[in-house]
């Protein structure tokens, strides 16, 4: 299957791209390389190191004598975008090329409108590049659960009978978005759904939940392909950002009462998730969603399990509570369904002790490498 990943470079695309190489799919990556530059712009950086994309496809070739191509430029740019198509004539679309941090978005307005234009105009030029060029193409679209928000009513994927004054109907479920951010992926989804149904796309909306991990069996493969890995209080999810708290001593920070809670899943079986919906791909003109997530944490819950996995290290992490920066309920129901992939075939990694070492002692591999000033969340909502 030829299959392009947009966002190849970022820290789901590169290591969905090494994993679909290597078992056997012909891969292309597209990337505007602006996520190594949001961390000069930020004056972060990955606590990881990471060679360039050159050298990085050039070393996978190296080692397992598959050629990834890569096209480096942007999706808001049609004539680039519609060129890359030409070439690469692709069976299925992988995107996750959009910018992807909800404190990015809410730093103030140029952020605001950089993350809704970026995410929503490169969305519509993907859909007009598949009707133009390869209207069988199945596109791949990474939503996240957060466009759901914390309902006080079970999330369903995607859609939800409802029944109104005697009658009844499916409708798509109702989104409440907590950031910019969240809102320009609500707005791919209603415009994709839109193509869907006007021009008969087929496309696989995947809601992620937070990601978490580091390694996946192809990046171990050689220093050269390691996955970067964020801390900062701007990209920095949650569970990685309360690993490196505690290998560098700073106390866990929990946003509030750290009641918020949100579905999870680990790297490995994010790759997983778009290789089984690419080989099960959406009918023409069917817009699909999957809620893509293995478990459901607290806040609270995850800097517990932290503390108690890196004492078995004999590190002891102290939990600290600080204002939260957002604007979020911090109690509240949660029960969002995720069935249809398991359905597909995923087997999910679960979140053990064995998992956060394994994190956790890469971290403290390179825990020389963390600008201490960016640990602590610098961006409100308010």
């Amino acid at each position: 299957m030829k299959i392009i990943v947009a966002g190849g470079d970022g820290f789901c695309g590169w290591p969905t791209a090494l994993y679909l190489s290597r078992r056997g799919h012909d891969v292309a990556i597209i990337d505007n390389l602006s996520r190594r530059k949001w961390d000069d712009e930020l004056r972060s950086n990955s606590l990881t190191p990471i060679a360039s994309l050159e050298d990085r496809v050039k070393r996978w070739e190296e080692l397992t004598g598959n050629k990834i191509r890569t096209y480096i430029g942007d999706l808001t740019h049609y004539d680039f975008l519609r060129e890359v198509m030409r070439q690469v004539k692709p069976d299925a679309f992988v995107h996750f090329a959009e910018q992807r941090s909800a404190p990015y978005s809410m730093m103030d307005r140029e952020h605001a409108v950089f993350t809704q234009v970026n995410n929503v105009v490169g969305t519509l030029n993907v859909g007009y590049a598949i009707r133009e060029i390869v209207p069988d193409c199945h596109l791949i679209k990474l939503g996240t659960m957060g466009e759901y928000g914390t309902p006080n009513i079970d999330i369903e994927e995607g859609y939800i009978e409802i029944e109104h004054n005697g009658r009844k109907d499916v409708l798509p479920y109702p989104k409440q978005p907590g950031s910019f951010y969240h809102l320009s992926k609500v707005h791919d989804s209603h415009n994709l759904m839109f193509m869907c149904k006007i021009w008969g796309l087929r496309v696989t909306d995947l809601n992620q939940g937070v990601v978490y991990g580091l390694h996946t069996e192809e990046t171990m493969l050689d220093p050269i392909l390691n996955n970067r890995l964020d801390y900062d209080g701007v990209f920095g999810t949650a569970l990685n950002r309360f690993l490196i708290q505690a290998a560098i001593g700073h106390d866990l920070t929990v946003y509030g009462s750290g009641g918020q809670t949100r579905g999870f899943l680990n790297i490995t079986d994010t790759v997983r998730c778009i290789e089984i919906t690419a080989e099960n791909p959406a009918d023409q003109g069917e817009f699909r969603v999957f809620n893509q997530f293995t478990e459901e944490f607290s806040v609270l819950d995850l800097a517990k399990r932290v503390q108690q996995a890196v004492a078995r290290e004999g590190v002891q992490a102290n939990i600290a509570h600080v204002d939260n920066p957002r604007v979020e309920k911090e109690s509240h129901y949660y029960n969002a369904k995720n069935t249809k992939l398991q359905e597909l075939g995923l087997t999910p990694n679960l979140l053990t002790e064995d998992v956060l070492l394994g994190i956790f002692r890469t971290v403290v591999q390179h825990k020389d490498r963390v600008i201490l000033d960016n640990v602590m969340p610098q961006i409100k909502w308010r």
